[in-house]
């Protein structure tokens, strides 16, 4: 990606300097508490680890792991303290802080634009960077959740340590990979401005376990579509170069539900899915791609 020397957002909040002690607990929200038994009987695993293995497996490019930070239903007393001294990071790392920078003013840009198109006004998000854990306004999480949007702030929370994982673990390198995963985020924050999330959320409380799993499938695979919106016009702005969107597609097939089973218990069960096949996950984000247009990304025409 060509993003160096490019406009930086303003809405990046760094809270990588807190500790944050007594982080077992979680929100309250119950809208996904049926997702943890899910996952513990297909990973065949027991007690509490099992936690932060499902919700890394799971809570990858979700978006809305607010949602799914209630799965213990436990809100243990937090303490936070942050320290006076100044950020120790590496050269590294200080490049992919001004990389994400980069990345989210871009989203900015587009989805302002877009908003406009529509006689609509897009809410910036802020995106909080963070390690080990961070308390938002959807719970404690702990860095194995992966990146995730909580709607109860509208913000994106990040560690940075994620795309070492990306990289390595799912062997979805490069700086688009990286791009996609931040877009997929604000895809989530652009349906809670249009009012999606919140219909989501009601039709899935009042649904059964395996349609509320094809409600989720569905705002997943809008969020991929709505990262590839975001691809086409960052596409039209000369930031990407070759090789960038197959990077972006390495990582949305890295991700889908039928993979990671695979990986995790050796077949696949598709009624548990909760983000879409590898294959829907690229054909969303390919949809978004080709067309630039929000409208192109109703997963939910047929609901």
């Amino acid at each position: 990606m060509r993003w160096q020397g490019r406009q930086k957002s303003d809405n990046i909040e760094d809270r990588r300097n807190q500790r944050v002690s007594g982080a077992g607990g979680f929100g309250n929200s119950n809208s996904m508490l049926r997702l943890l038994p899910v996952a513990v009987k297909f990973l065949g695993f027991k007690g509490t680890a099992v936690v932060v293995i499902c919700l890394g497996a799971y809570g990858l490019f979700s978006g809305n792991l607010g949602n799914m930070l209630a799965v213990l239903g436990l809100q243990q007393g937090t303490s936070i303290s942050t320290s006076k001294e100044p950020i120790r990071e590496t050269a590294a790392e200080k490049e992919l802080v001004d990389f994400v920078s980069v990345v989210l003013a871009d989203t900015e840009s587009t989805w302002s634009t877009l908003f406009q198109q529509q006689g609509k006004t897009y809410q910036e998000p802020r995106l909080v960077l963070f390690r080990d854990a961070v308390k938002s306004a959807c719970g404690m999480a702990e860095s194995a959740t992966g990146p995730f949007y909580c709607p109860g702030d509208q913000q994106v929370y990040i560690d940075l340590g994620f795309f070492d994982q990306l990289k390595n673990r799912f062997k979805a390198p490069g700086d688009f990979a990286q791009a996609y995963v931040i877009a997929h985020e604000i895809g989530h924050h652009v349906q809670k401005l249009l009012g999606i999330s919140d219909k989501v959320h009601s039709a899935r409380k009042k649904s059964s376990k395996v349609e509320g799993n094809k409600l989720s499938v569905l705002q997943e695979l809008q969020a991929d579509c709505f990262a590839g919106v975001w691809a086409y016009h960052a596409g039209n702005q000369d930031l990407l170069e070759e090789g960038d969107l197959e990077e972006g597609l390495a990582a949305a097939t890295a991700i889908g539900d039928d993979t990671l089973q695979k990986q995790s218990k050796g077949y696949v069960s598709p009624d548990s899915f909760t983000h879409g096949s590898s294959a829907q996950r690229v054909q969303w984000f390919k949809i978004g791609l080709a067309s630039g247009k929000m409208d192109s990304c109703n997963t939910f025409s047929d609901k």
